[in-house]
């Protein structure tokens, strides 16, 4: 049984239909690419599957209950966490407190706790903070943990989106477009981390990206998007050779993406 299951999804806006009768399934440690043209679909994808928008038509199910409809929160509870194309994090919270709200989502202590502080609240927050801090230090943000993050570079920037969507401890996190305005050093290092990411925490991940290299070199699987339909699904070679493809996207000289 797949961990993500999407079946015929369908999603119209008026007349303009943005999804069509879209069929993907994700497998509980698969790294799976989503590309196509800019307009093809793929960010509404990301927003029907984490509770944006509402499927027309289809139905979504994850970890094998229905998840379409549901609001974010409660898709985020289950375990989908994603990351958005401009970067969004808390301008005015420092870099420590950016990962530690992401945290409030599996919190076990209520409002009665926080108030009175409780030896449970004390425990609990030690506990986070120690988390905190190892997700951190895993991706060599540690160092900046008091740092206003509207201060850190913009790669850093995009790692810390990346560290506080795996704080909500998901089993598959959605990354859109986390290259987007990288140079190529910082390309080659978000590869590596993708990969790190995928085999550290064990997850699946579902890629939106428009950097093929990026793509080509990491992902298992593709699925590839045009005006809201899919017209290919496969491996990197196959989709790097298919006609649909390269005449839909990546141009006339596949060889050399």
């Amino acid at each position: 049984m797949p961990l993500l299951d999407l079946q015929h999804c369908t999603v119209r806006f008026g007349g303009l239909t943005a999804v069509s009768a879209l069929d993907l399934q994700i497998g509980a440690h698969d790294l799976i690419g989503l590309i196509g043209p800019n307009g093809a679909g793929k960010t509404t994808v990301f927003n029907i599957i984490t509770g944006v928008y509402r499927p027309t038509s289809g139905s979504i199910a994850f970890d094998g209950r229905p998840i379409g409809g549901a609001k974010p929160n409660v898709i985020a509870g289950r375990g989908i966490a994603r990351t958005f194309q401009n970067i969004r994090l808390f301008a005015t919270l420092n870099v420590f407190d950016n990962v530690r709200a992401a945290f409030n989502l599996r919190c076990k202590h209520g409002l009665a706790h926080a108030l009175w502080r409780t030896p449970a609240f004390y425990r609990e927050e030690e506990n986070i903070e120690r988390q905190v801090m190892e997700l951190l230090d895993i991706f060599d943000l540690g160092r900046h943990r008091a740092t206003l993050c509207s201060s850190l570079s913009y790669g850093d920037q995009r790692r810390l989106e990346i560290v506080r969507a795996l704080a909500t401890k998901p089993k598959l996190l959605l990354l859109d477009e986390p290259a987007a305005g990288m140079n190529p050093t910082e390309k080659e290092a978000l590869t590596r981390l993708i990969r790190q990411i995928k085999d550290r925490f064990d997850i699946a991940v579902l890629l939106v990206e428009h950097d093929m290299k990026v793509v080509m070199s990491i992902c298992e699987r593709i699925c590839v998007l045009d005006h809201g339909t899919k017209i290919a699904e496969g491996n990197p070679n196959a989709i790097r050779r298919d006609p649909k493809v390269i005449e839909a996207y990546l141009g006339e000289a596949p060889a050399n993406v």
